[in-house]
């Protein structure tokens, strides 16, 4: 059962019980079968466009809302299980989580190191999508973040929030340090494009 058709069931059902509908009421108000719909709200079918927008027609929804996270069911990742991917010699990155919604929400735990040859380690980054913003925790250890030119020196229990639309960096200022770092990317742009000078 794939993550899109699990959000579809849960905000079929949702809606239709907000609404008072059974499922045979459902049916006939938008045309599809009883069964049909009964896999989609169990996440065993596969809907198609034109199935989404016409239980989003009966239900008396855009289909943005049967597509659209309202609220994440629970959701625990232990730390035996989790994968680390090596971004580069010096950097892992944890995927805590990911929601998808009006825009989407990127959670990580990002490790830094640097070898005692390596004076400093600096990941310098584009820029992001208008809007984004990155929210920097500060775990342990010692960092520099934040835009290009602009970026704050942090320590152990710190925090910084920036813009992510216009290029920034990270350095790892200690021999080792850890961040929490949740990212936040609007799907309509909420400010004009950034411009390099």
């Amino acid at each position: 059962m794939s993550d899109a058709n699990k959000l579809v069931a849960r905000n079929v059902r949702r809606f239709r019980e907000e609404r008072k509908l059974s499922l045979g009421e459902l049916a006939r108000r938008s045309g599809l079968s009883k069964q049909t719909l009964s896999k989609i709200e169990q996440g065993t079918g596969n809907p198609t466009i034109d199935s989404i927008e016409a239980i989003a027609d009966a239900l008396h929804l855009t289909m943005r809302r049967l597509v659209t996270e309202w609220g994440s069911p629970l959701f625990v990742q232990r730390a035996d299980s989790a994968a680390w991917d090596s971004q580069h010699e010096d950097w892992s990155v944890r995927m805590m989580d990911q929601v998808y919604g009006s825009g989407y929400v990127r959670t990580l735990i990002v490790r830094l190191s640097r070898s005692a040859a390596d004076t400093q380690h600096k990941g310098t980054f584009g820029a992001g999508t208008p809007g984004t913003l990155h929210h920097v925790y500060v775990i342990g250890g010692e960092v520099r973040a934040g835009p290009r030119g602009d970026a704050v020196t942090l320590g152990t229990g710190d925090f910084v929030r920036f813009p992510g639309d216009p290029g920034h960096e990270v350095e790892c200022l200690s021999s080792e340090a850890t961040l929490h770092v949740v990212t936040t990317v609007p799907q309509v742009p909420q400010f004009p494009a950034a411009t390099e000078v």
